[in-house]
């Protein structure tokens, strides 16, 4: 509530008489009379009302709680309050100020807050810090005991040390003594054996001055002239030792003059005795080497007679090396092609080449009629245009036909008209006739290509089908084809095992008994040749990799792939990393931290499926010859 604002006391001074006032008294009582005067005067009215208003919130109050002193505060804070509402004129300041009191104790309350989980944490510590300072002191206590333990032990020990150091000490004094005493008496003992040794040494003296007398009493030499020849005859020993020390030194190697001869007259014997029997040995085979002289003349002399018989009555020997000058690739490709070749064979490969020349410059072919008598796949009348194909495009399409022609095995079509109808069925009628006489012709003069060659044998009829009984021509391209990477004398060797049971005079050859096995399980020799083949291959391109590797004792996989690399430049990664695989015996991410050794590796690759990718390096120089 709001009461009357008024000046007390300060306006009692005015209205108030003092009942004593005496004007010449002392400040000091004047100052005294004046607090009592105003002890009498009665509080403001508003003042009286505050005071009630306190009295009461205090009274309501419960000063037990744990925050009574803020229970406290806050009737406080409303009087004053109050009293800044009333006092308009320095309620700003007030206000300030009470909000500066309210900002330091909000602030000392935060303080507290945060100074509680310390205080907590420090009665934590000191508690901690007790317990272990109780640790220590009762662990102090015990290696204080054990220390006075130990020192009382110590202590013991220095005493038993005197003592026996005492004891020591008397013994030694004791030992002096006796050394002294012992001493004392070998000095003596010394002197003694002094005296006796200089007294016998005078006896002896005497003796031999005894002995001296008599000698020269008895023989009358003077024993000075008896020295000085005896340092004459030692100076005469010593020269006569050097002189036969300078003897020995120039004379150790002569050898007598008997002896030399001797030996000489032996040399002499024996070197006549070996130049006779040299002499009679180069007489023999310079006999035998006139004789053959004469024999090698006489077959020169024939030889050269039948030489200009056969230059009158045979024909020149053609200069092949001019073949190089017309042939494309020059003398390197004719080089490659008539390589190992007969004059016979070189023909047939200059007619090759002369054909397939004039085949590429051919517009047009010539038709052949519609007879009965031509081929299905050549019936056409009027000129058929070229399509100009190389030979490696022709033996992709002839392979083409074959194996789809394999595919219709079951059927058994007739490859003539199986060649038209392929050839219609992928490029159309019109152009059917085109292919066929592009491949005919190409066949015809390619006989050196083994795939065309028998192609064009099979179509023409010279041989019979494929299917069915084979004979030596078709098998040996089919295995051609099946192993292109074998050499000729291997292919010789699966055709020799093919034909074990014909006669000789038998051509066709049941390819399917070849894969027959007897009742044991055991294979025909043609597939049994096939297995021996696989495993000397085998061993072979090992031992070409194990030549690769030169003298390694262990190999990584690096190494180890560059040399599979290096022998066989055609060998894929995937290929590659299964070799890898075969001679480490690990997966493909673990290869990069094996070592294994040589030997070892080798076995296991040995012992894995491992063959050769691509032809070797002397077989690709010779193939690359060879152009399309």
């Amino acid at each position: 509530a709001r009461g009357h604002w008024s000046t007390w006391p300060a306006f009692a001074s005015g209205q108030t008489v003092l009942k004593s006032h005496k004007p010449c008294c002392a400040p000091g009582e004047r100052m005294s009379s004046n607090k009592q005067a105003l002890l009498t005067i009665p509080k403001p009215r508003y003042l009286e009302q505050l005071e009630s208003y306190l009295r009461k919130e205090l009274q309501y109050l419960d000063l037990t709680k744990r925050n009574s002193q803020e229970l406290r505060l806050q009737p406080y804070r409303e009087i004053f309050e109050f009293f800044i509402d009333n006092f308009k004129t320095y309620k700003p300041l007030l206000s300030a100020i009470k909000n500066e009191y309210e900002a330091t104790l909000a602030h000392q309350k935060e303080t507290i807050h945060a100074l509680e989980p310390l205080k907590a944490m420090v009665a934590t510590v000191s508690e901690e810090c007790s317990q272990q300072i109780l640790a220590l002191q009762e662990k102090e206590k015990v290696e204080i005991n054990m220390l006075k333990q130990e020192k009382q032990h110590l202590l013991k020990f220095i005493d038993n040390m005197k003592e026996e150091k005492s004891s020591l000490q008397t013994q030694v004094e004791h030992l002096q003594t006796s050394v002294a005493e012992e001493y004392a008496r070998y000095l003596n003992e010394y002197g003694a054996r002094k005296l006796l040794l200089a007294k016998l040494n005078d006896m002896h003296n005497e003796q031999l001055n005894m002995k001296r007398h008599q000698v020269q009493d008895v023989k009358g030499e003077d024993v000075v002239k008896l020295t000085l020849a005896l340092k004459i005859a030692r100076q005469d020993l010593t020269k006569a030792q050097l002189k036969l020390n300078a003897m020995i030194a120039d004379y150790g190697d002569v050898v007598p003059r008997r002896d030399f001869e001797s030996l000489e007259k032996k040399y002499s014997d024996l070197q006549q005795e070996t130049l006779r029997k040299d002499f009679d040995q180069l007489r023999k085979e310079y006999q035998t080497l006139l004789e053959i002289q004469r024999e090698t003349a006489e077959e020169r002399d024939n030889f050269f007679t039948e030489l200009q018989q056969a230059q009158r009555s045979c024909t020149p020997r053609p200069n092949w090396a001019k073949c190089s000058e017309v042939i494309p690739g020059g003398a390197d490709r004719w080089g490659c092609l008539a390589e190992g070749k007969t004059s016979d064979q070189l023909v047939d490969v200059l007619l090759e080449e002369i054909g397939t020349g004039l085949l590429q410059e051919m517009n047009v072919f010539p038709g052949w009629g519609k007879g009965d008598k031509v081929p299905i796949y050549l019936r056409h009348e009027g000129e058929v245009k070229n399509k100009k194909l190389t030979k490696k495009d022709v033996v992709n399409i002839l392979k083409d036909i074959w194996k789809e022609k394999i595919a219709l095995e079951q059927q058994r079509p007739v490859l003539p008209e199986f060649f038209l109808s392929y050839l219609q069925r992928k490029y159309g009628d019109t152009s059917a006739m085109e292919w066929s006489y592009t491949l005919y012709e190409n066949m015809r003069l390619c006989p050196s290509n083994h795939v065309m060659s028998s192609f064009y044998d099979i179509l023409t009829g010279k041989v019979g089908n494929l299917f069915g009984p084979w004979n030596t021509c078709i098998l040996l391209m089919a295995m051609r084809e099946a192993f292109p990477l074998k050499r000729q004398d291997s292919i010789q060797e699966l055709i020799d095992a093919s034909r074990y049971k014909l006669d000789c005079t038998e051509e066709l050859i049941d390819y399917k008994s070849l894969f027959k096995e007897d009742e044991e399980g055991n294979p025909e020799p043609f597939v049994a040749k096939i297995r021996s083949q696989y495993i000397r291959e085998k061993q072979e391109y090992l031992r070409e990799l194990r030549n690769n590797l030169g003298d390694l004792i262990e190999v990584n996989a690096e190494d180890l792939k560059a040399a599979f690399c290096t022998i066989d430049p055609d060998i894929d990664d995937q290929t590659l990393d299964t070799y890898v695989g075969l001679a480490y015996q690990v997966g493909r991410e673990q290869t990069d931290q094996e070592v294994v050794p040589v030997d070892t590796a080798l076995e296991r690759l040995l012992a894995g499926d491992v063959r050769r990718v691509g032809p070797a390096a002397r077989e690709e120089s010779k193939t690359d010859c060879v152009e399309e």
